[in-house]
């Protein structure tokens, strides 16, 4: 690797963490070991070459090796975070949260239609993002959180009013339980008027937002620790090889999701929908989840990812 990439690499890993992760000088030098001047001209060398602009420009346009092999692997483009070696999961989180707000808020304009998949990753998202105003926009809730406990109401409905506020967008509940306990009930439902315009609403999402939810992750999702599937349910997921799911519905490792059963009772939108969104923008922290990002890229459910450093350089390895 010549001197210039291996500056160019440190000018740009320099500026995500001065620019997106608000870190100050003292603070990159001391993560990057570094003298303080050091960082400095790395900086400038940033600015002077293009690789920031107002704000750090994107990976797509000045991405290291990583980001590119991921970029032509899945045809998507690729926002690596820079963390320190010994950060904790939550510090992975609020990291690559911040940065992926910021991106966020770029990407959303006036006369959106901002889907929203609730989890701990989206919640994370939307504490970090910045008052944009805007016009005409729209936040719509892409699957129920009701569970038999609970209404889902409060947990996803935070996550929606800071969307809301960020954005000064309408917000759109989808109060539907996550799971049903029958496919028919579901069925019935979708012919009612009030649920039907709701659905109408997700099928002119153009920006979503999601996390990975994952039944192996270290952490477990919400969905598999908040009372939302059985003991039966778990079995299912097993017996059907389920990696992972996007708003809850299910997937597996090489992306397929027909014949999974949990799928049938889903309040989810099916992944022919999400496809055809124009942007969908994925956020993924922690490297217990990595099956699971896997699935979902090979399900092609994204255009734009925000990953941490680590799970960004293992997805960029070569599968043995």
């Amino acid at each position: 690797m010549s001197v210039s990439h291996t500056r160019s690499e440190d000018a740009l890993r320099a500026a995500q963490l001065y620019y997106l992760q608000d870190l100050n000088m003292d603070a990159v030098a001391r993560e990057m070991n570094l003298s303080r001047s050091s960082v400095s001209r790395l900086i400038s060398y940033a600015r002077e070459s293009g690789l920031v602009q107002i704000t750090v420009t994107s990976p797509q346009e000045a991405m290291g090796d990583v980001a590119h092999r991921i970029a032509d692997a899945y045809g998507l483009v690729a926002h690596i975070v820079p963390t320190p070696p010994r950060a904790t999961e939550a510090e992975r989180l609020e990291r690559t949260a911040l940065s992926a707000a910021r991106i966020l808020a770029v990407m959303a304009d006036s006369n959106t239609v901002i889907g929203i998949a609730w989890g701990a990753t989206v919640s994370a998202v939307g504490r970090q993002l910045p008052t944009k105003t805007l016009h005409n926009v729209h936040v719509v809730q892409m699957n129920g959180a009701a569970n038999t406990h609970s209404s889902g109401v409060a947990y996803a409905g935070a996550q929606l009013e800071r969307f809301g506020q960020a954005f000064g967008a309408e917000i759109h509940h989808f109060s539907v339980p996550a799971l049903f306990d029958d496919p028919l009930t579901k069925q019935a439902m979708w012919r009612e008027r009030s649920v039907r315009s709701i659905l109408d609403i997700q099928r002119n999402v153009n920006l979503f937002v999601f996390g990975v939810g994952s039944p192996a992750a270290d952490v477990p999702s919400h969905v598999y620790a908040g009372e939302y599937v059985t003991a039966a349910d778990l079995r299912s997921v097993v017996r059907d090889g389920v990696v992972g799911d996007c708003a809850t519905r299910f997937f597996r490792a090489d992306g397929s999701s027909d014949g999974i059963a949990l799928n049938e009772r889903s309040s989810g939108p099916e992944f022919t929908m999400v496809r055809q969104i124009p942007h969908r923008l994925c956020v993924v922290s922690s490297m217990s989840k990595l099956d699971a990002l896997r699935g979902a890229l090979n399900a092609g459910l994204v255009t734009e990812l925000v990953v941490e450093e680590s799970v960004a350089r293992a997805l960029a390895e070569p599968r043995r």
